[in-house]
């Protein structure tokens, strides 16, 4: 499974930016005008874009995104998706990837809030004013409107395909009446992000902090075998500051793979630092040994506690795989 990474310019726009069009968000497809050679969900898949030559359906060529038929009656096509977060979009990333006669010249990007859901209820503001799209290429468009919303409707014009759609920005969530209660801090669908990592050689680093126990191997952060002295490490920001209670890791399906070991680090520190000076953290967690695909709770009684923070460094000894990271506690 090839998952994609977010182009270097939108990993240059901010640390901590998630993916809020992600289905491992809960986002899902509201409605389209049409996708009768491609189904618009493919749109929204973590993976990287892929081109199959031989591959056709009843429709035609097979198209690894969101691809509508040739209109003929004018017009334009549009695509409504519903983010499983409220949140705030910063970045846009529209990537017409191995689209080349077929992509649509242009695009603009529109978003709303309904508390409900319902579509007819929405305001919609301008997020992306038209643009000119190019083929086979990423579009990276910094957004107009920074309110909380929790739908967006991609307009191409006329018509065309879209290999993946990425809406990079915050999670909005309300903690206030939570504060009392022993939360998931880390959670994706709460805001928590990865922020840096010295090796992701396999899988995928956001399956880390996502729901459920992973369905493969390929479901969750893996590095290379370590051939130089040292160990793996990455680092979390949290979905708020908070007072960290129990720690969950989860090596499902690493079998042969699996860390030896694993510490976690800490701190309360300023949006955008280094990554790199996490290796100096307070220790959170002192070395625990670790099992082949099994779930580890490490109780507050080995957790120390030294006040809030806001992000977490996870290292593992030497090297391996992680499904799932799971950091709870009472948010600050």
């Amino acid at each position: 499974m090839d998952i994609e990474t977010p182009p270097t310019e939108a990993r240059r726009y901010g640390l901590g930016l998630v993916n809020l069009a992600s289905p491992r968000m809960g986002t899902k497809i509201h409605s389209v005008s049409d996708d009768f050679f491609a189904e618009a969900p493919r749109m929204l898949k973590d993976t990287i874009p892929v081109f199959v030559p031989d591959k056709f359906d009843d429709n035609g060529k097979w198209m690894d995104g969101w691809e509508s038929s040739r209109r003929r009656q004018g017009g334009h096509d549009w695509c409504i998706i519903s983010l499983g977060e409220p949140g705030v979009i910063k970045l846009v990333d529209i990537n017409t990837a191995h689209f080349t006669g077929n992509y649509p010249t242009g695009a603009m990007v529109e978003v709303g809030y309904s508390l409900d859901g319902d579509i007819n209820k929405v305001e919609w503001h301008t997020l992306v004013e038209h643009v000119n799209l190019g083929p086979d290429a990423h579009h990276l468009l910094e957004s107009k409107y920074l309110s909380t919303v929790n739908l967006v409707r991609l307009n191409i014009f006329p018509d065309g395909g879209v290999a993946r759609l990425r809406l990079f920005g915050d999670v909005q969530r309300d903690w206030v009446n939570q504060k009392n209660d022993i939360v998931e801090l880390s959670a994706l669908r709460s805001g928590g992000s990865i922020l840096g990592y010295n090796d992701a050689h396999y899988g995928d680093v956001n399956a880390l902090l996502s729901e459920g126990r992973g369905l493969t191997m390929g479901d969750g952060w893996e590095t290379r075998r370590r051939r130089e002295p040292g160990n793996d490490w990455i680092v979390v920001q949290l979905g708020t500051s908070g007072f960290v209670d129990q720690i969950e890791i989860d090596t499902a399906h690493f079998k042969g793979n699996f860390p030896d070991k694993c510490s976690v680090q800490a701190a309360l520190v300023e949006k955008g630092f280094d990554v790199n000076s996490a290796e100096n953290w307070k220790e959170l967690m002192p070395k625990q040994s670790l099992s082949a695909d099994a779930i580890h709770k490490f109780k507050k009684e080995i957790v120390n506690d030294f006040g809030p923070v806001n992000a977490i460094r996870l290292n593992i000894y030497p090297d391996g795989g992680v499904s799932r990271l799971r950091i709870f506690g009472k948010a600050l």
